[in-house]
């Protein structure tokens, strides 16, 4: 489970770095979507990319207090 969720969050981190540089890129007047600029080609693919970033958004949302050193009063 520790693969799954490091996978999980490395993927939402990129997505949300990628919403980040989306807003900047609107503010000024360019394209910074990363996803789309590398995977623009191929929108399947680029669907996919944008579906498994969501459901590792998810599934962190679900896991996180059970996850999470912080949140855990066993701190494991």
């Amino acid at each position: 489970m520790k693969a799954l969720h490091s996978t999980a969050f490395i993927l939402t981190v990129v997505g949300a770095l990628n919403w980040g540089l989306v807003a900047i890129g609107t503010y000024t007047g360019s394209n910074w979507d990363v996803v789309n600029l590398l995977l623009g080609s191929y929108p399947v693919v680029e669907n996919l990319v944008y579906l498994l970033i969501g459901l590792s958004a998810v599934g962190l949302l679900v896991s996180h207090k059970k996850d999470c050193r912080e949140c855990n009063p066993s701190g494991m």
